[in-house]
């Protein structure tokens, strides 16, 4: 989202016109859901995806249209993802989407619009767009409204006087709320952006914080040895912090909220067990350890001699990941980042209780 909303303010800078073509809503088995969207050019040319195949290759067409023939005027498009669309590509998935096909060349405002959703995105506090798609008296198809994480209009693209009403249908953003459709108007809410707090640098930190970063994870990485944090591992870390592990987290640790990830992947039994000292009883909304069964168990032995509560420990993550049949690195990683996925997109991925490192 962030490189489409570069894309068509670069392009509204420069009256280069263009149409935003985004997902509105989706019923049963599709290619992309609500949400996504792509750009699509006077000559033909894209930015994004909607998923490829004929869909895809029919939505240009129309954006084309739109563009040259529409009057200025958004439409909304359905498409039954049935043998009319994509039996030569393999896309019958049986489902519907609903898009809408907005010409942005026409419409002057579209430019600072477009400029505060991007500074929205790029900082990572959410917001929730409400798009008109279907008849609402006075107002335009297309016509869009951009509230806040606090629900604060914050931009709007049509006609004025319908925030209000709108706000009323938003859904906190801290529900993590998925898209959906209220009498036309279509809610696309953009979650806030997850910090990922690596503590280890080593091979395993070294990887996740790589692969995290490429699906939109903020990455913060600790450790306390200066070279195991450097720009050279790290190149997309947000922030590389040097420190001793203990008392940098017992700094940080009042600061962390559910919109945090944790993952203790440290070089030692010792320093993973001061980590989870300090993070287990924080608001992270995910606490991660590495380790074997039996390390898992001794630490959180300790942990409870140490009067970390019961119900602390039995929300941490442990041993992370998804259980892939990982050997390597990468694969070590993949099962992890996995695991952060779920646990961001769909709110699941039961934490592994110590319990179960007794077994």
């Amino acid at each position: 989202m962030r490189e489409l909303l570069a894309e068509v303010t670069g392009s509204l800078e420069q009256g280069r016109p263009c149409v935003w073509c985004a997902v509105v809503e989706t019923r049963g088995s599709t290619p992309q859901k609500a949400g996504a969207a792509m750009l699509v050019f006077p000559d033909g040319s894209q930015r994004g995806t909607l998923g490829g195949g004929c869909v895809e290759a029919e939505v240009k067409q129309r954006a084309l249209r739109v563009l040259t023939e529409g009057g200025g005027q958004a439409e909304v498009l359905s498409f039954n993802l049935d043998d009319d669309y994509g039996w030569d590509d393999g896309l019958i998935c049986g489902g519907r989407m609903t898009i809408l096909a907005d010409p942005l060349g026409q419409r002057p405002p579209a430019g600072g619009y477009y400029r505060r959703f991007r500074e929205i995105v790029e900082a990572g506090t959410g917001c929730t767009e409400a798009v008109v798609v279907g008849e609402t008296p006075g107002v335009s198809v297309g016509s869009r409204y951009l509230f806040d994480a606090r629900g604060e209009l914050v931009a709007e693209l049509g006609e004025a006087g319908l925030a209000a009403a709108l706000r009323e249908h938003l859904t906190p953003l801290g529900q993590r709320p998925r898209p959906a459709l209220r009498q036309g108007i279509a809610y696309l809410p953009v979650l806030p952006r997850i910090t990922l707090l690596i503590v280890g640098g080593g091979h395993v930190g070294q990887a996740v914080a790589k692969l995290a970063a490429e699906v939109d994870f903020e990455v913060w990485v600790l450790d306390d040895r200066a070279p195991y944090v450097s720009p050279e591992r790290f190149p997309l870390a947000k922030r590389r912090l040097v420190g001793d592990i203990g008392q940098t987290l017992a700094d940080l640790a009042r600061t962390l909220t559910p919109t945090f990830y944790t993952i203790i992947v440290t070089r030692g039994h010792g320093h993973d067990e001061e980590a989870l000292y300090h993070l287990a009883e924080t608001q992270a909304g995910y606490v991660g350890l590495i380790g074997s069964k039996r390390k898992i168990r001794l630490i959180f032995e300790d942990l409870l001699a140490k009067n970390i509560s019961q119900a602390a420990l039995d929300r941490v993550h442990a041993p992370l990941g998804f259980d892939i049949g990982s050997q390597t690195v990468p694969e070590i990683a993949v099962s992890i980042v996995a695991e952060l996925i779920a646990r961001r997109n769909l709110g699941i991925a039961e934490p592994k209780h110590h319990c179960e490192a007794r077994k």
